[in-house]
């Protein structure tokens, strides 16, 4: 039986918890003080994912770049190209909260999100 430590990241209690796996599956969970531990340390264990913040160009903005996230978790193991396609995004100003900068990154099937206001610059 293999043993993995974690400290849960879902809230700010930070649980240290331990999974037990047998043949990578998750067989105990303890040390977590409610089920949002319990699903985080499977997850961790069996399918890592990671939300991935970033900036890309903003072409007509205020500022040059904006920042942007995914819409939910991408396979740990495709976070670097995740990063790498957000490099060949640029936006027009203006952009809202919400609005998808890329869809489907990376072919992981999860959206990026613009995260701040971007108006377009004042015209002199």
């Amino acid at each position: 039986m293999e043993t993995r430590e974690l400290t849960c990241i879902r809230c700010p209690i930070g649980c240290h918890i331990t999974v037990e796996l047998k043949n990578g599956e998750v067989k105990n969970i303890t040390g977590n003080s409610c089920p949002r531990g319990a699903d985080y340390a499977a997850s961790e264990v069996t399918h890592p994912e990671r939300t991935v913040t970033s900036l890309v160009r903003i072409k007509g903005g205020e500022r040059p770049v904006v920042s942007v996230k995914t819409e939910g978790g991408v396979p740990k193991e495709k976070m670097m190209d995740v990063v790498k396609a957000l490099k060949s995004v640029e936006l027009k100003a203006p952009v809202h909260i919400g609005d998808i900068a890329a869809a489907d990154i990376a072919g992981t099937g999860v959206n990026v999100v613009v995260t701040s206001e971007m108006a377009a610059a004042k015209k002199l």
